[in-house]
């Protein structure tokens, strides 16, 4: 797979699961995720490891998440073997409503799937 595919490839699974975490539902990203993904978000005081946990933290938040429609802005993934890192911006609309953030995902691929292995989610100074 070119660089090209696996970017188109791994923001593709970005956008499907976020459009699912915008109707309430984190499956999209349990099932990207790797077993061994690591988690951080200002809501967090602390990173949160494994798949195990993630879960428990994503399964309190499901059905409570609404977002009309969201922005994913200027998506940049670098591929380095069987690793990539996407990072982009991201905003959120609900209502009148809009949230701004940054967003890293790190991606491992293992048995030809990429999955996430790291995430960090931080607000973005402008939007704030």
């Amino acid at each position: 797979m070119s660089d090209e595919q696996t970017s188109a490839t791994i923001i593709a699974m970005e956008r499907a699961s976020l459009d699912r975490w915008g109707k309430g539902d984190p499956s999209g990203f349990l099932e990207i995720s790797a077993p061994d993904v690591v988690y951080f978000d200002p809501y967090l005081e602390r990173r949160i490891d494994g798949l195990v946990a993630l879960t428990k933290y994503y399964e309190a938040l499901r059905g409570q998440v609404r977002i009309d429609r969201f922005e994913l802005i200027n998506p940049n993934v670098q591929v380095c073997g069987e690793v990539a890192v996407l990072t982009f911006n991201y905003v959120s609309y609900t209502g009148e409503a809009q949230d701004r953030w940054n967003c890293t995902e790190v991606y491992r691929r293992t048995n030809g799937a990429w999955r996430i292995i790291q995430t960090h989610w931080s607000y973005t100074q402008a939007g704030k």
